[in-house]
């Protein structure tokens, strides 16, 4: 169904048959998107310079784009632009907006290139052709794989985006609304609860067919399952809380002079340079804590990675029970081998992590409180996130029914989790 002007002249008329050729291409091409895809409200307008969506799922089409465009680049289009409504591009734009103080058109442009560049770099490819003019990693000399959010810290606008700057993908790509958008109130928009409804079907067709899915879309639908909380967003603050803290990240250099060596004549004083943090991931893999727990910690992992700028080679997971495990480098979490079971003493993953070489700024403890803590408070800032324990009688029970945890230490900054 499209909204049309009637008694439009012929030339500002939407081709439907075209359009919706290139719909049903797209989704024999990406099946797993279908559900979404016919989801989609089209309304034509001369406004957009190619399709742009809206966050109420309506897809606003040009009409003279739809003339020009083959049926293959067509269908592209209609998967690129569904697939900045599935992965909530307009939501999570607004949250990197309030986070970092970013406001204005320029800003929500790089938004839209970033969202793009998150899409496009996987997206094409095994029957779906690549739209002319789509931006990809490459172009701007990006590594591929990446989110939006890291995206926009590492390109600003310029002389290599200035052949973007056409680029609208509408409110659906960078939480912007347009005044040629028909708004919350306007007709064939989809509610919160049918959005909600057209994402958990397409992310139960990606996982229901395992490797039929690039590997973005597969990481997307984990999250659907999983849904941010607002609890993650405590605890990448508190992290970066912790990081950002005297003494976290930080260290002397000789490469800038002191300022105040000019006050002692013939003597060259270290100036003290801010470094990125580093931070280890300490897991609680105790016969206590499940196995959804487990996997939802090496999510937090991945949102520790992004509180500390996407940068992974700073970020370490420790599994630790009774005993402490190796120190795992962060390449990717899923490939973290979370072995354990037996009795809890963290006290033994803080000994090891102070080991480490180099030794963290930071440590994060992902547990559920049921273990003994360092006398002494460690010589990094700790974050811990605790899973939820406390049963409906108050009591707790790990083998002794008459065992009550310690708290967590005064020194450590403490985030329910869940």
């Amino acid at each position: 169904m499209t909204t049309d002007a009637p008694g439009a002249p012929a030339l500002d008329r939407l081709d439907l048959d075209k359009l919706y050729a290139a719909r049903l291409h797209a989704a024999r091409a990406r099946p797993y998107l279908a559900t979404a895809l016919f989801a989609l409200h089209t309304v034509a307008s001369r406004r957009v310079p190619t399709m742009a969506v809206d966050r109420h799922w309506r897809c606003y089409v040009s009409p003279a784009f739809v003339d020009r465009t083959p049926v293959e680049e067509l269908a592209g289009v209609w998967v690129h632009e569904v697939s900045h409504l599935l992965r909530d591009h307009h939501g999570r734009a607004d949250r990197v907006a309030r986070e970092r103080g970013l406001s204005g058109p320029g800003e929500r442009l790089r938004m839209n290139i970033a969202a793009d560049l998150e899409i496009n770099d996987d997206v094409f490819g095994d029957g779906l052709v690549r739209p002319e003019g789509a931006v990809v990693p490459q172009s701007l000399g990006l590594p591929p794989g990446a989110l939006m959010e890291e995206y926009l810290r590492r390109f600003r606008l310029g002389p290599r985006t200035q052949h973007l700057a056409w680029l609208d993908c509408g409110s659906g790509a960078d939480g912007l609304a347009r005044e040629w958008e028909l708004g919350p109130e306007g007709a064939h928009g989809l509610s919160a609860q049918e959005r909600d409804a057209v994402r958990f079907r397409v992310a139960r067709g990606i996982t229901g067919r395992p490797g039929s899915a690039p590997e973005g879309w597969q990481r997307w639908a984990e999250e659907v399952f999983h849904p941010p909380q607002p609890w993650r967003e405590l605890l990448g603050a508190a992290v970066r809380s912790a990081a950002s803290g005297p003494g976290a990240g930080e260290d002397y250099t000789y490469g800038r002079p002191a300022r105040r060596s000019a006050g002692v004549p013939g003597v060259v004083l270290p100036s003290l340079r801010r470094r990125p943090p580093r931070v280890c991931v300490v897991i609680d893999t105790s016969g206590s804590v499940s196995d959804a727990e487990l996997g939802s910690a090496l999510l937090e992992v991945a949102a520790v990675s992004r509180a500390v700028g996407g940068r992974r080679d700073l970020v370490s997971v420790l599994p630790c029970d009774a005993a402490a495990q190796l120190v795992h480098p962060l390449c990717r979490g899923e490939g973290i081998p979370l072995m354990g079971g037996g009795g809890t003493d963290l006290r033994t993953g803080f000994a090891r992590a102070l080991r480490s070489n180099p030794r963290p700024d930071v440590i994060v403890v992902l547990t559920d409180g049921q273990t003994p803590w360092p006398a002494v408070r460690p010589p990094c800032r700790t974050v811990v996130g605790l899973f939820p324990r406390e049963s409906s009688d108050g009591s707790w029970d790990e083998d002794d029914p008459d065992y009550v945890p310690d708290l967590p230490p005064d020194w450590a900054r403490v985030v329910e989790i869940g």
